[in-house]
């Protein structure tokens, strides 16, 4: 099993955030993301949000920088 991952770095915002959040299962990853997108970036926990956010999930683990 590989580390899936999704990296705010990758995505342009006001707020430039610097979180990378990765897990061992899409089920993990996905709650720890719409977690993450609710609480700091304000979105509403929908469908659509989840759907988008499991979109965006990449292999590996995420680089030192980008």
């Amino acid at each position: 099993m590989s580390r899936k991952y999704i990296d705010c770095r990758e995505y342009p915002s006001d707020s430039h955030c610097s979180v990378a959040i990765s897990a061992d299962n899409d089920t993990e990853l996905l709650e720890a993301a719409v977690q993450h997108a609710v609480s700091v970036h304000q979105h509403e926990d929908t469908p659509e949000l989840r759907s988008q956010l499991g979109k965006l999930f990449k292999e590996g683990t995420p680089p030192l920088n980008i």
